[in-house]
Formats: structure tokens, sequence, C-alpha cells
């Protein structure tokens, strides 16, 4: 005799699915088009035909901590090939956004990141930030003389408000969601019979987790799409910019606090050129980005909701900014370039204190979930 499941629909998670992009969710017949055609779901309880029932009935315990709404790469072959113009890929990319909120902390700032009314709101808390800690020092004016940004914004106050922004905040928002995260996707694939382990053991999720940094790294569920392959550029220049980045940070925190080697430094250095080009990589990817959004791909292809389209926009305006900063700098534009400069820092405070609520957490998650599909031996690893 089958196991009696009692479905209790919620219908204001629905709502919350529609408002975040998945409009469509309710015009799905159950034809399983989308679960066939999908060239990276697996051959065992595929997605999304099964997740998009549960979208349907609201049935958010079989979709918040459900793994296979993370294996999903959003490429839209499903949505390409919907009979119906249910948009599966849209609707298992509302699901991300709202498991992210579910699992991040504190819940009313996982609730006003997505929130188009409140995107104002996230620039204003950096910049009152700043001008509370600029203003009383004296430095919210353009210096006289040869442009050093360390004249208008030292960088010991820089790293006062960014160190503990990416040693505590990150490390911490993230923990409380990743055991949680975790915790459910275990329980929710044992119950539903997606796992082999009953027990979870962290050595060997962990190894699991090696396991798919080669995949992750070269983006090859991203390759595996047929209907919007180009993503796949995109995302790895995107991907390998932001690593580019993070290693020419740590390389001149280096260079300050412990080689006693203050900047600014010369465009011929080695970490300055790394710092350009994968300044200009990140641009590129952007607008490659943006760019394959707009495409037409026909009406079954949404071109993403505000959410997807915030991180983009914050990403685009961190380099546009970026870039001005140093060619004003050269250019000798001190009117110019200080305040582009306290823009940019703007957009990387947001960057940092907003990350773990925004699209780009969904690259640890992604990486979690995709693990945990190698140590529940549902998928081999490659």
């Amino acid at each position: 005799m089958a196991n009696s499941y009692l479905v209790k629909p919620d219908v204001d998670f629905v709502k919350q699915l529609k408002a975040m992009g998945g409009e469509t969710l309710k015009k799905c017949y159950q034809c399983a088009t989308c679960s066939v055609v999908c060239p990276i779901s697996p051959d065992e309880k595929p997605f999304p035909r099964k997740e998009m029932i549960a979208a349907q009935w609201g049935l958010k315990d079989r979709l918040v901590g459900n793994m296979d709404v993370w294996l999903c790469h959003h490429c839209n072959d499903c949505s390409t090939y919907c009979p119906r113009g249910a948009k599966p890929g849209d609707v298992l990319n509302a699901v991300r956004a709202y498991s992210i909120q579910e699992y991040a902390w504190p819940k009313w700032l996982a609730k006003i990141v997505p929130d188009p009314r409140f995107w104002w709101l996230l620039l204003a808390i950096p910049v009152a930030i700043f001008v509370l800690i600029l203003g009383p020092a004296g430095y919210l004016k353009i210096p006289e003389g040869e442009i050093e940004f360390a004249k208008f914004f030292p960088t010991l106050l820089i790293d006062i408000i960014f160190v503990p922004l990416a040693t505590f905040w990150i490390p911490l928002v993230f923990g409380i969601g990743i055991y949680r995260f975790v915790t459910d996707i275990h329980k929710n694939a044992v119950a539903e019979g997606k796992s082999k382990r009953p027990d979870l053991n962290i050595p060997d999720f962990l190894k699991s987790v090696l396991c798919v940094l080669p995949t992750i790294l070269s983006h090859r569920k991203f390759s595996d799409c047929t209907e919007n392959k180009d993503r796949y550029i995109s995302h790895l220049l995107v991907l390998f910019s932001f690593l580019g980045l993070f290693v020419v940070t740590n390389c001149f925190f280096v260079a300050l606090y412990i080689l006693q080697i203050p900047g600014p430094y010369s465009l011929g250095n080695p970490i300055k050129v790394l710092a350009n080009i994968s300044a200009v990589a990140l641009l590129i990817g952007v607008v490659l980005m943006i760019s394959n959004r707009l495409k037409d791909r026909g009406e079954n292809v949404g071109k993403g909701s505000y959410y997807d389209w915030s991180l983009i926009y914050l990403v685009l305006g961190l380099v546009v900014t970026g870039i001005l900063s140093e060619l004003t700098r050269l250019a000798h534009l001190p009117g110019i370039a200080y305040p582009i400069y306290f823009a940019h820092l703007v957009f990387v405070f947001c960057l940092f204190a907003y990350l773990p609520f925004s699209k780009l957490a969904h690259l640890v998650y992604r990486t979690l979930a995709m693990a945990y599909s190698r140590y529940s031996e549902r998928e081999p690893c490659d």
C-alpha cells in the first residue's frame, strides 16, 4: 500500500512564486515534456515536472529543501519546448529565489533585497555608513594635488568596513543558511527516495563538494544546454573575473599590511595587470549576459525577474565605476574621479553585504546541491 501524504496547499506561497517570476506556473498541464528535453536532469526522479506539480499545489515543503530545484541551471530547454508556455525554468528560478530568503538570516534583510520597492534603501545604507564615518573625520571633500583615493577614503577605514563584512558577516549568514539547507535537502532526499545514504556523513559530503568543483569551474552543465548555450561564455567570464579580483584583493592586502608597500601601484605591476584584465573580462561577461537575456527567444522564454536583473545591474555598476575610477585618475580629473570612486565603494559594499540574499548566493547553494547529489549516489562523480 502506498504511503499517504497529507496535502497542505500554501496559497500565499504560490502568490509569492508568481511575484518572483513564476507567474506562468498555472499553465502547466503535466505533459512531462520539460523532464524529457532537459539535458541535465537525472534519469532517476527527473525534474522539473514533479516540481511544477508541487508549485501549482503550493506544496512548499516539497520545494524548499529540494535539491533538484538547484540542479536546474535555468538553461530554458524546458521552457522552449513547453507546449503551454508554462516556463518551468522561470518557475524553478522563482523557487530558488524564495529558498534563498527562507534560509537567509536576518529575515528582514532577506525580504527587502529581492523587493523592487527597496532598491533605494539598499543603496542608501552604505552611503549613510560612509558619510557617518568620513564626515566627522573630515574626508568628505575633494583633496588637492595628485589623485590618491586614500586621501579621499583612507584605506584603513575601507578595511574597517569591508574586512568584517568578508570575514565575519558573510561566513556567519552563509553558515546559518548552509546548515539549514544541507539538513533540509538530506531530509527531503531520504523521504523521497532520492538518496541511498540515510545518514549524513560530513567528511564524505565534503569529499563530494571537492568532486563537483571541476564541474563548477568548467561550467560543464551550461555547455550541455542546447537552447541557451551562449550563457556558457558569459557565466564563465564572470566567474573567473571574480576569482581574479579575489586574488588581486588579497595580494594588495598582503602588500599593504605585511610587506608595507602602499599604493597606488604602476600599471605594469603584475597584480595590477591581473586586476585590469579581470575588470575588462567582467565587463564583457556582464554585457554578454544582458545581451543574452534581451535576445528574442520566443514567448516561452522569459527575460528574467527583478531579482535576476538587480544582481546584473549591481555588478555592471561595480565594474563600470571601477574602470572609470582608474581612467579618470589617470586623466587627472579629481572632480569626477573621487565621486565615481565613492559610488564604486557603494556597489562593492552592496555586493558583499547582500551577497547571501542576492541571486549570487545560488553559486553556494547550487554547489552544495550538486555535491549532495553525488554524495547520495544518485549521480556519479565525474
